[in-house]
């Protein structure tokens, strides 16, 4: 294994002279959409090796020196909460392998923006959740999605590449069992994978008191090998779905990505997020800063706006306000430079250089 900087279709900075960003703009694109979410990438390494996700083998993470530090990815987030940024999710890769995480969760959750205190949330593997969950729950974190897609030992091992299932259902059952609630499980719906699980699923995730939401598989895969015509549908998650429960459409979706549906009358729900055949573009309002420093305005980004080299660059005795309006110019350029959808389904689309794991979840 090695790595590597990795240089994608970076946008250029903003010159030397230019004119302070407004903080009190906000992060509004120029499609409407106003943006209060933000994920943001704390790692590109991962303790499983999902097949949909990287190879087993040969992967090039990014250098450690180009990593965001803890008081980086801080300063970042105080300038986003500032312009409205109200709710940040810690991805990966897998965020626990960070050895500071509990530090970077505290240093967050005490950030508070025009609205007030922002929320963090986490989406992790769950393989590290029992042994540092009440360490995270104390140091403010109030939201957390868990990723499982089968919970059957074999296919788990072959899926991932890791015997690692006894650890994630430890995870599960250690955040089953806190104050974080609701618990959503995130499942990548795969053909020849776990299609046939699709029911277990649900049914697991309900008698955890958890909340199953499907994924269809999106063109984010490291190897380039997704194939659109081979992929788990919303309509074939539903019709399978349909022959055990009862499902009803909640309404008041927002700008969630996932669509949900109440179970046999609930209280139980399961969502589905459908961004490949049923887009949720028009509404989207998240943002996303990867472990590198680079905010990108949609998940199919080809372009990337570099906050990490104008950070670097900047005199040692900078003014922390300097420093915040280079950030806040350079999220404003990423926002007004987003586009009305991620256009997956016309022929001219490009799937990103980077896979999943780098760019975060």
């Amino acid at each position: 294994m090695t790595a590597v900087p990795v240089t994608i279709g970076r946008a250029p900075q903003a010159p030397a002279d230019a004119a302070p960003a407004d903080l009190g703009a906000g992060l509004v694109d120029t499609h409407g959409r106003v943006h209060r979410d933000m994920r943001i990438s704390l790692t590109d390494r991962c303790s499983l090796r999902c097949t949909y996700c990287m190879p087993e083998q040969g992967n090039e993470w990014l250098a450690r020196t180009s990593i965001l530090s803890t008081d980086e990815i801080v300063e970042v987030a105080q300038t986003a909460a500032a312009l409205g940024i109200r709710t940040f999710r810690l991805t990966g890769g897998e965020p626990l392998l960070r050895t500071d995480i509990v530090d970077v969760v505290r240093r967050v959750a005490a950030i508070s923006g025009p609205d007030g205190p922002v929320e963090v949330a986490m989406t992790t593997n769950g393989i590290r959740l029992g042994e540092v969950l009440p360490d995270l729950i104390e140091a403010g974190l109030t939201r957390l999605n868990i990723s499982i897609d089968t919970i059957n030992r074999e296919k788990f091992a072959a899926l991932t590449r890791r015997d690692r299932l006894d650890d994630v259902l430890a995870g599960i059952a250690a955040a089953a069992a806190s104050e974080l609630t609701p618990l959503k499980l995130n499942a990548v719906a795969m053909r020849g994978v776990n299609d046939d699980e699709l029911v277990d699923l649900v049914e697991f995730a309900m008698e955890v008191g958890a909340q199953l939401r499907f994924i269809e598989q999106m063109p984010l895969d490291s190897g380039h090998t997704w194939d659109r015509d081979a992929m788990v549908t919303r309509e074939d998650i539903l019709a399978a779905l349909s022959e055990r429960f009862g499902l009803e459409p909640v309404p008041g979706r927002g700008g969630a990505p996932a669509e949900k549906w109440r179970i046999d009358g609930g209280p139980h729900e399961v969502g589905v997020i459908a961004s490949v055949t049923a887009p949720f573009c028009g509404a989207c309002d998240r943002l996303r800063l990867t472990a590198d420093g680079q905010f990108r305005n949609c998940l199919f980004s080809l372009t990337e706006y570099d906050v990490t080299t104008a950070l670097r660059a900047m005199p040692a005795d900078a003014a922390p306000s300097e420093r915040s309006g280079v950030i806040a110019g350079i999220l404003q350029a990423c926002v007004h430079g987003k586009l009305p959808g991620h256009a997956i389904n016309d022929p001219s689309f490009l799937q990103p250089a980077r896979g999943m794991n780098a760019i975060g979840g």
